[in-house]
């Protein structure tokens, strides 16, 4: 039987999906091989708009590469965090400070901490799931 929690939780990741449509990926790399170049590969083939932020990457997948959150010039709907746990602190502050809507930690991406503040500043919070399988699952049982 499905939990009160995992309601909430399956409703954050409808509420994200359907809503956002820019995400910024933090930690978003060029090489073909990470998990984060095809998460957002995906994301980009799905009709989101993809900002990488990366201050070791140019462009990633035909768009400008950000140094932080700060530098992107546009609004981010949803940030997308492929970066170890002890950075997730510093990555919400500035998701916070930009007014974005949502935080999505990805899988192994877990700081508790980090998620209680950025739901604290009203935020939509997802932590330890992979954006592209939770898309995928709904896309799935949409066209089914």
């Amino acid at each position: 039987m499905e939990s009160a929690s995992d309601r909430d939780l399956t409703a954050t990741i409808d509420e994200i999906l359907k809503t956002s449509k820019t995400i910024a990926i933090v930690g978003l790399s060029s090489n073909k091989f990470r998990p984060s170049y095809g998460v957002a590969k995906y994301l980009q083939a799905a009709g989101y708009r993809i900002i990488p932020v990366n201050p070791q990457e140019t462009e990633v997948l035909g768009q400008k590469s950000y140094a932080r959150l700060e530098d992107v010039p546009e609004k981010i709907d949803a940030v997308d965090i492929f970066r170890r746990p002890e950075y997730v602190p510093d990555i919400v502050e500035s998701a916070i400070s930009l007014g974005v809507r949502a935080v999505w930690m990805q899988e192994g991406v877990i700081n508790p901490e980090a998620a209680e503040k950025a739901r604290q500043a009203g935020l939509l919070v997802v932590m330890d799931h992979c954006m592209l399988k939770e898309h995928a699952k709904r896309s799935r049982h949409a066209s089914a």
